[in-house]
């Protein structure tokens, strides 16, 4: 791949970041879920940004399966119908690796606008589930949840993307 004017070559991502991250964005939504709002319907997916970002980064590593068990301990933890979460989050994964070459092509503001409508393809699934089960809508307020996920992409991308960055000393012995 062809990189473009001034984008700053990344070292590989380390399995265990990988993985010690996505464990931190599932412990941060538990703790959101646990906190002063409860399990409110705005309250962004902060482990659904984490699985998107590294099913973009790294789609070998991260795929539909990890999405999928990641889903159903968020289930198991919400208390919510079993397979609610899993389904979202593997829809999510499969579509964001889907487009990742794609998205990798443009900047991080660009990028925030073009995983919007992911993030509202899986909550509008999980409404469906949750209302198909017989659950009750839960109000106008979840369309905030989508944009403060996309508010949190660009912010999850410099914090994850940080450990990769090499240090910009140039060499004469080495030209990258």
């Amino acid at each position: 791949m062809i990189m473009r004017r001034g984008q700053q070559l990344l070292l590989p991502a380390n399995p265990a970041f990988i993985w010690f991250s996505l464990l931190g964005a599932m412990l941060l939504n538990m703790l959101m879920n646990m906190g002063l709002w409860g399990r409110a319907a705005w309250v962004p997916d902060v482990l659904a940004v984490v699985l998107v970002f590294w099913s973009v980064h790294q789609p070998r590593r991260i795929g539909v399966g990890v999405a999928f068990v990641f889903g159903l301990a968020m289930d198991v933890q919400q208390g919510t119908l079993m397979g609610q979460h899993a389904l979202a989050y593997t829809v999510l994964v499969f579509f964001s690796i889907s487009i990742h070459r794609r998205l990798l092509w443009f900047g991080v503001p660009t990028q925030a606008v073009q995983v919007l409508p992911l993030f509202f393809a899986a909550h509008i699934l999980e409404l469906l589930v949750r209302l198909l089960a017989g659950g009750s809508f839960p109000g106008v307020f979840f369309v905030l949840a989508p944009l403060l996920e996309t508010a949190l992409w660009p912010v999850v991308s410099v914090a994850l993307l940080a450990p990769q960055r090499r240090s910009p000393d140039p060499d004469d012995n080495r030209p990258l």
